[in-house]
C-alpha cells in the first residue's frame, strides 16, 4: 500500500487524467488513472465496511484528484483496523498490485 501511496502522492492533475489502455468499461475501454485509483479505495472501503458490519457506501469523488492518495491511506487504516481475514486481506493486497501495475 505504502509504495502505491509513495507511487502516486506527487502526481499532478495532468498524471492523473491520463487514461490507460485497456483497462475500463469494455473490450478496449479505458479509464484514468484516477478511476483507477478510486475504484481501489471503493473497494477497499467496501472490505472494510463488510468487515465492521456497516453498510457499504459510496466513496466520494472529491473535486480534486490530487486528494485521491489521502482517501487511499484512510480506507486503506480502516481495512487494517477492521483486522479482516486472510482471504480479505489477499484480495486488497492483489487488488493494490493490479492497480500499481496498470499504472505503471
Amino acid at each position: 500500500m505504502r509504495r502505491l501511496v509513495n507511487q502516486v502522492s506527487h502526481w499532478t492533475p495532468g498524471r492523473w487524467s491520463r487514461t490507460v489502455p485497456g483497462v475500463g468499461a469494455g473490450a478496449g475501454g479505458s479509464a484514468t488513472c484516477a478511476d483507477l485509483v478510486h475504484g481501489l479505495v471503493q473497494r477497499l472501503a467496501d472490505w472494510a465496511a463488510d468487515q465492521e458490519g456497516q453498510p457499504r457506501r459510496p466513496v466520494p469523488r472529491l473535486d480534486s484528484d490530487l486528494a485521491l492518495p489521502d482517501q487511499l491511506r484512510v480506507v486503506a487504516n480502516d481495512l487494517v483496523a477492521a483486522a479482516p481475514p486472510e482471504d480479505v486481506r489477499a484480495a486488497a493486497v492483489a487488488a493494490v498490485n493490479e492497480v500499481r501495475q496498470a499504472l505503471g
